[in-house]
């Protein structure tokens, strides 16, 4: 018995190249530093009014959290914007980045 052959495609069909958009784990324990910095400055009149630190200790330990927390904030979206840098160079390496970036034209 004799099957036809599939019919042929003009158009050579490459599957796209997945891009992570997620944000990697540095940038998540980054993150997670930074709230922890916080939650440790908006305890600290709770440690004053327990006596476990005085008015010039806490002044020193809340600028010093939030810097640290600023810092780790900025460490967290750098390292987001990086890792999706990444993934769209190896997406335009790939080959789907050409003409509108995935619009279809140019292409």
């Amino acid at each position: 018995m004799n099957r036809p052959l599939p019919t042929p495609t003009t158009r050579d069909h490459h599957p796209a190249p997945v891009v992570d958009n997620a944000p990697p784990t540095g940038s998540k324990v980054s993150g997670a530093l930074a709230v922890v910095a916080c939650a440790a400055c908006c305890a600290l009149p709770l440690l004053i009014a327990a006596g476990l630190l005085t008015t010039a200790g806490a002044a020193v330990a809340e600028r010093t959290l939030l810097a640290v927390s600023a810092g780790l904030v900025v460490l967290a979206l750098s390292l987001w914007w990086l890792h999706r840098r990444r993934g769209a160079r190896r997406a335009a390496v790939a080959g789907t980045g050409c003409g509108c970036h995935g619009a279809g034209c140019g292409c």
